[in-house]
């Protein structure tokens, strides 16, 4: 498989309050920044010196988009499209990623990335807005899946139908959210290991790992946990037959340095690879 990353590649969601400690992750094959995060000014998009000095020393910068509602039913906003494309320049990104979701609809913004219908007419919308924003990019995009607490009641495809034939119509990268898959299957009483079989691996550009915990019967993505050991379980399996790029989701409630060292140590293990958290584990004696 040959994707826009190495596929060996381990990464981190970059993060403004735990910036120092990425800074000094020697061997960090590429780091996430939140698109919308990164400022507009007189000359273009704002580049945080930090990120800045990352893109660099030659680490690869992904931008992640949160605000595109690829999954609406209305067009995605052009000025959107321009925004996420600068973004891309200013950090010399191999390519962009993006929800497959919406957030918007009838000019009412929701605040969250709501999960869309599973269904054709969904997904004729869906196709037309991928390929829409391809357009508009000069780097690839991924697309990724999201955690949803519940399923619409006109689906007519499972999420692994739903993910193959976007990429089949598309020809768009997937974002793997091996979380989500865990976090889905585990809500509806699936095996998550037999969703992850289905999915179109040879289109994944990379995957999120991330934590989450369970309240009230129900088991919530929140990246502010730890990673649970079912999830860790899952990598090491996948990755065995997939070797793909793989990357720490983490945001608010940050974890003591050691902690965060800790996880990316973890899936380093979980995925057979060796650790980038020598250097900084020293420099934080």
């Amino acid at each position: 498989m040959t994707g826009p990353l190495p596929e060996s590649a381990l990464g981190i969601g970059w993060r403004p309050e735990i910036c120092g400690v990425i800074d000094q992750l020697d061997g960090l094959g590429f780091c996430e920044v939140v698109a919308e995060s990164l400022g507009r000014g007189r000359g273009g998009v704002e580049v945080p010196v930090e990120l800045a000095a990352l893109r660099d020393r030659g680490t690869a910068v992904v931008p992640h988009g949160i605000s595109l509602s690829l999954g609406g039913a209305e067009p995605v906003d052009g000025r959107r499209i321009e925004y996420l494309a600068a973004c891309a320049r200013a950090v010399s990104a191999p390519l962009v990623s993006e929800h497959i979701a919406f957030v918007r609809a009838g000019g009412l913004e929701a605040g969250h990335l709501l999960p869309i219908p599973r269904s054709r007419e969904a997904l004729d919308a869906l196709t037309a807005n991928i390929t829409g924003t391809r357009a508009g990019l000069d780097v690839p995009l991924a697309v990724e899946n999201i955690a949803a607490l519940f399923d619409w009641p006109d689906d007519e495809f499972s999420e692994s139908e739903f993910l193959t034939e976007i990429v089949e119509r598309t020809g768009v990268y997937l974002l793997l959210d091996i979380a989500n898959v865990y976090a889905n299957a585990r809500n509806r009483g699936r095996d998550p290991r037999t969703e992850l079989r289905r999915l179109p691996a040879e289109r994944i550009a990379y995957c999120h790992i991330a934590g989450g915990h369970e309240s009230g019967g129900r088991y919530h993505d929140t990246h502010r946990h730890p990673i649970p050991p079912e999830v860790l379980a899952l990598v090491a399996e996948f990755v065995h037959d997939h070797p793909v790029p793989l990357m720490l989701e983490r945001d608010g409630n940050y974890p003591p340095a050691h902690e965060l060292l800790d996880e990316l140590d973890a899936i380093a293990d979980a995925a057979a690879r060796a650790p980038i958290t020598a250097a900084a584990r020293a420099g934080s004696r």
